[in-house]
């Protein structure tokens, strides 16, 4: 096993733009270049009948697979080389959003929804804000004291906005996001997202914009209606970390923030981990394979069972360690 980098899916959406590119170097082709792109889905292993229709990169059967960029297994998709080394489907999904516009209103289903509604997955989610134009903002959850009641007769006079939770946000902010939650991301943000593999949303609520054809997107209110958890947030205490700063964490994944400075070299635990580069360059190596460089705007999954990996950075760099718990861990 070596560490995997992967050809990103770039997806074209209505509120999105260029900063992929222009901001976070990410390679988007030239036919997309003037086209509104919302998000590049930089590793995914999604099974049939998960992927929305109107999402790039899917299969027949509404399946996705990340396909490998480098080393003997470039070309394979990560789907196969997960089930060789004795693994399910792989259990993350990992994106970067470029918010040019006020993304919809939207929620993600819960466990207990998914398991009563075919079709439907359990998605949670967490931001990591890359940058953010001055004043800009997220949407997370409802004001305290909001009703069900409340906010459905807020849909229907298109009053919404006054019912939610706006919160300032500026780059290296994160933001975790419980299913259930009812949030949007803002305009001048762009995100790395780490979240549960679903593709599973809500709309609820689309700030009452038309698209290029004058007809107003889907909306699914009596689904997000049922998924929208209007009790007060609780946000619990994190824990600590050996690895980085310790940014958010559920019982489906954790999140570090890691930093080296310049020509520093460490040993890795050999642990699985997905990093996403947030400054710097290094390379990381393990015995019987070539090193993989990586810079900003890489995302990397580190296998478990790598034979003596180590880190080497050429440039002060750090990066986003994503980790998913052990069995057990409820944390």
């Amino acid at each position: 096993m070596y560490p995997l980098k992967f050809q990103p899916v770039f997806q074209k959406r209505l509120w999105g733009g260029q900063k992929l590119r222009t901001v976070l170097g990410r390679p988007v082709p030239a036919e997309l270049q003037r086209e509104a792109v919302g998000e590049s889905w930089e590793l995914a292993d999604l099974p049939a009948g998960t992927v929305k229709a109107d999402s790039a990169g899917g299969a027949a059967d509404g399946s996705l697979f990340s396909v490998i960029a480098n080393g003997p297994w470039a070309g394979k998709m990560l789907r196969d080389v997960w089930k060789q080394n004795g693994g399910g489907h792989f259990p993350l999904l990992i994106k970067f959003l470029d918010a040019a516009q006020d993304l919809s209103v939207q929620v993600h289903p819960d466990a207990a929804y998914a398991a009563g509604h075919p079709g439907a997955a359990l998605k949670s989610e967490a931001w990591f804000i890359l940058h953010a134009e001055p004043g800009a903002k997220i949407y997370k959850g409802v004001k305290p004291g909001v009703t069900k009641e409340q906010f459905a007769a807020a849909l229907q006079s298109g009053a919404v906005e006054p019912l939610l939770n706006a919160i300032k946000v500026r780059a290296g902010d994160c933001h975790y996001l419980q299913s259930g939650t009812v949030h949007a991301l803002g305009a001048g943000l762009l995100v790395a997202e780490v979240q549960t593999p679903s593709d599973t949303t809500f709309r609820v609520f689309d700030w009452n914009r038309l698209t290029a054809d004058g007809k107003p997107r889907t909306l699914h209110i009596e689904e997000a209606l049922a998924c929208i958890d209007f009790s007060p947030p609780v946000e619990a205490p994190l824990s600590g970390s050996a690895r980085g700063t310790r940014l958010a964490e559920c019982e489906h994944f954790t999140i570090d923030r890691v930093s080296m400075g310049q020509n520093q070299q460490q040993a890795l635990d050999g642990e699985m981990a997905v990093w996403i580069v947030l400054a710097g360059q290094g390379v990381v190596t393990c015995e019987g394979f070539p090193q993989v460089a990586f810079a900003r705007g890489d995302t990397l999954l580190l296998p478990g069972g790598m034979k003596n990996p180590m880190v080497k950075t050429i440039a002060e760099a750090a990066w986003l360690e994503v980790r998913v718990p052990a069995k057990g861990d409820k944390r």
